[in-house]
């Protein structure tokens, strides 16, 4: 399928600029509401619309208001609301439709939309494909007494707190724990910080002055270097950084050391074992560490990787029946407790494991070092074929034959520069940065 405007999470770009215009918007959402009226053969599906922090959020939030109810969809307006916050309302509320307006971990020169299903889930490629169709058609603007309704859920994030609370043990607190929360001015900047409180924890915050131009800027996830000051500084237990949308995490500890997706996933992986409740597989991307694979393999732990992108991670959890998925950015999948990777569950898994134990992180991480990684990225000339360079293909196949089950190797293009990422993993530093420069050397540069 040639898709012309949705990406791997749903449609993004620059404000202003196509597709991310009011008029486009408009026409998206009536395009969506003809194809769920079709789909479900009923007047008034009802659609949630969640936003983040961005000045363009109320711009978009009203073309998608306009465009559903001309369309005879129903709207409910949930506010600022994190992504994995407007899945869960649209499952609770049995509406038809969820739909974020978020750029997630981008600046707010940026904006997107992107979409859950009645269940919580993110949509497949054939509805994608079939709104892209909609948006070919001419308009059908329904007559003053077909109009779609708007009304506003006051009390969306009071909702949402609950049920990630719910996902915590009911026998445990995080009483005496000093916990910092980074929301980076973005989608959690009132719901984060309260929960971890309502839990127990001693909260102090950072990111939650949101102004419309500052989601993302030198906070959250992306950017942790401002929570591991604060977490030295008053000496907490733990830093949880969110990203805009609030569906990734990073985590600090006492030291300042900061741990990715992968070491999360892992040690959520291992806690659950320790609990009693094995998993089956865990499903990480082709970025994520290779001695995540091969620690949970002599655990006795399937391991499969998907393409990058949690959608996909999700596609291959839900195929295989496994529950436990991630990647290093810090989008993590627990499909017995969330629908789609939620950052404010996902460190609650964390801190549940910690609390439980009675271990720290890196305590808890004692059985996993990950290998160093050498990334190269050679810059090809315009045109070129990198697949048919048989130098690189004996040289890569050397290395891996070199390596064996102590590494690997990952070579793929960018998708959005003319460049090579040649990418090599070894339990050994210079390993890995020799074998990156051998296979890259069989490359031309520019």
């Amino acid at each position: 399928m040639n898709r012309k405007y949705f990406g791997t999470d749903g449609i993004r770009g620059t404000v202003g600029q196509t597709p991310i215009t009011p008029d486009f918007v408009l026409r998206l959402a009536h395009a969506v509401g003809r194809v769920l009226r079709r789909e479900q053969g009923q007047n008034h599906p009802t659609v949630l619309i969640g936003k983040d922090t961005r000045i363009s959020g109320y711009m978009l939030e009203s073309a998608l208001e306009s465009g559903f109810n001309s369309a005879g969809v129903d709207v409910v307006l949930l506010g600022p609301l994190p992504t994995p916050g407007v899945a869960y309302l649209t499952r609770a509320l049995r509406a038809s439709l969820g739909v974020v307006i978020s750029a997630s971990h981008n600046a707010y020169a940026d904006n997107g939309i992107k979409f859950f299903s009645a269940n919580g889930s993110k949509l497949d490629d054939d509805w994608e494909q079939a709104v892209e169709n909609a948006l070919d058609e001419t308009p059908a603007w329904a007559d003053s007494a077909s109009l779609g309704r708007a009304r506003r859920l006051d009390d969306a994030a009071g909702r949402y707190i609950e049920f990630c609370k719910s996902t915590f043990a009911n026998d445990l607190t995080l009483r005496g724990l000093r916990i910092v929360v980074d929301a980076a001015h973005g989608a959690a900047y009132q719901v984060a910080p309260t929960t971890f409180y309502e839990l127990g924890a001693e909260v102090s915050s950072i990111g939650i002055a949101p102004d419309g131009l500052n989601i993302n800027r030198e906070v959250g996830a992306t950017h942790p270097e401002a929570l591991i000051e604060t977490v030295l500084a008053q000496h907490a237990d733990y830093g949880i950084a969110l990203d805009g949308d609030a569906d990734r995490l990073q985590l600090v500890d006492a030291s300042g050391r900061l741990f990715n997706g992968d070491e999360l996933l892992y040690l959520i992986a291992m806690a659950r074992t320790a609990h009693g409740e094995k998993p089956a597989g865990v499903v990480g991307t082709l970025m994520t560490n290779k001695a995540v694979e091969v620690a949970l393999s002599a655990q006795g732990i399937g391991f499969a990787r998907a393409k990058v992108g949690d959608r996909y991670v999700l596609e291959e959890l839900h195929r295989r029946g496994w529950l436990l998925g991630g990647e290093g950015s810090g989008h993590l999948l627990a499909l017995d407790k969330h629908t789609t990777g939620d950052g404010i569950i996902s460190a609650l898994q964390v801190l549940q494991a910690c609390v439980r134990s009675g271990r720290s992180v890196a305590e808890l991480l004692e059985g996993l070092t990950l290998f160093p990684q050498t990334l190269i990225n050679v810059r090809l000339p315009s045109g070129y074929d990198w697949r048919s360079n048989t130098a690189l293909a004996q040289e890569t196949a050397g290395v891996e034959s070199e390596l064996g089950e102590g590494g690997r190797v990952l070579i793929r293009p960018s998708g959005t520069e003319p460049l090579l990422r040649v990418m090599v993993e070894a339990r050994d530093a210079a390993a890995a940065q020799r074998c990156a420069r051998r296979i890259a050397a069989t490359l031309p540069s520019v």
